[in-house]
């Protein structure tokens, strides 16, 4: 099994680098953007060891308590069979 592991700052966190590329896109005459936001993704391969209740429970606990600042990100997952 392979998880997609999605980190991003909390919408009601300042987001400089996002500004930044926002901005440099902007110059650069791309059109129709709003907002650019930066983040982190993360790829993890899974053992066969675990079921699929299992795996979500450990991506999730690993987003949760190491891939992640809870006081300003957030994450999503996804896990691929």
């Amino acid at each position: 099994m392979k998880a997609y592991v999605y980190v991003s700052l909390k919408k009601s966190v300042l987001d400089p680098q996002g500004k930044t590329i926002h901005g440099a896109l902007t110059k650069m005459g791309f059109k129709g953007l709003d907002e650019v936001r930066q983040g982190k993704y993360f790829e993890l391969t899974l053992d066969g060891g675990l079921t699929r209740t299992e795996a979500d429970a450990e991506v999730a606990r690993i987003a949760r308590e190491v891939l992640t600042n809870p006081v300003i990100e957030e994450f999503r997952y996804s896990i691929e069979e």
